[in-house]
């Protein structure tokens, strides 16, 4: 599969602070892949970098563009969805609309107002009159509304209550995603997106933990839930992380001897929420 976005050494500093660390990462198109790390792990400065938004060291190729140089060219092809709406507040719903549909070559106004019908919000309300979360659904439905090879969503769902937010996936899911387009999320609230990935890449303090399809990781990774009178034989089978729980340790481990592994308990393929946790902790919890 072609690339969408191509990283080889990318390096973010903001004066003695590296904020992106040599990172290397190959994103192909068609794929959901959700950038995932803790406040403060480096997701919104390689966001932005993919975005043409910062100057960095290193190589990146966006949609086969070096996006600082060639930014303009770059957002023909692509979207993004920021933490926070930034729609000015005087602004009706139908003239938000119509301001993208005026500005946009590739905006499909009928599938903005079909999110919009979804949400119910109405259209000759000013973004002063919309809830927080109210806002960010018309921001969604607007940036979802173009038709781009890249859509980068940047934790997307703050501020939406539960309803939303379940609501907003499947649409993202389910009247957006196709072969031809490639999703990057970036969040840290693993649980909400771990169902919709075909791709993980972790990151944390500026450095990539962990970088696979989400169909290999049960390749990789395997949890088993161990009686205390097994427990010291399954540490010597070297594990990463270990936790309790419901009076058994769960220890994790990396390509280990699955056959080994079998004779302490049923093995499981840790979920992404899960593996996030070990994988960023390194120790007993």
């Amino acid at each position: 599969m072609p690339a969408i976005i191509e990283a080889e050494g990318l390096t973010k500093k903001f004066g003695a602070h590296v904020a992106l660390d040599h990172v290397n990462f190959r994103i192909e198109s068609g794929r959901i892949v959700g950038l995932i790390g803790p406040n403060g792990a480096g997701k919104t400065t390689a966001m932005r970098a993919i975005l043409g938004l910062s100057t960095y060291e290193g190589s990146l190729r966006v949609i086969g563009r070096e996006p600082f140089r060639e930014r303009a060219r770059l957002m023909q092809d692509a979207s993004f969805i920021a933490d926070v709406a930034v729609l000015p507040q005087w602004l009706r719903v139908d003239q938000a609309v119509d301001l993208v549909d005026g500005v946009h070559p590739r905006f499909r106004r009928e599938r903005a107002l079909a999110f919009l019908s979804k949400s119910r919000i109405p259209l000759k309300n000013r973004m002063r009159e919309l809830s927080k979360g109210m806002k960010t659904q018309v921001h969604l439905a607007l940036t979802m509304a173009i038709d781009a090879k890249l859509l980068v969503l940047d934790e997307p769902t703050l501020g939406l209550d539960l309803l939303a937010r379940r609501s907003f996936y499947a649409s993202l899911v389910d009247d957006y995603m196709d072969e031809t387009r490639t999703i990057l999320v970036t969040t840290h609230q693993v649980e909400e997106v771990e169902n919709l990935l075909s791709d993980v890449i972790f990151i944390d303090r500026g450095r990539i933990v962990l970088d696979s399809s989400v169909e290999r990781l049960g390749d990789t990774f395997a949890a088993v839930a161990v009686n205390a009178n097994q427990l010291e034989a399954a540490r010597g089978e070297r594990p990463f992380y270990e936790h309790r729980t419901l009076g058994k340790t769960v220890l994790y481990y990396e390509r280990a001897d699955l056959a080994r592994l079998a004779s302490f308990g049923e093995i499981q393929t840790p979920s992404v929420s899960d593996l996030f946790v070990a994988k960023l902790s390194r120790g007993a919890a």
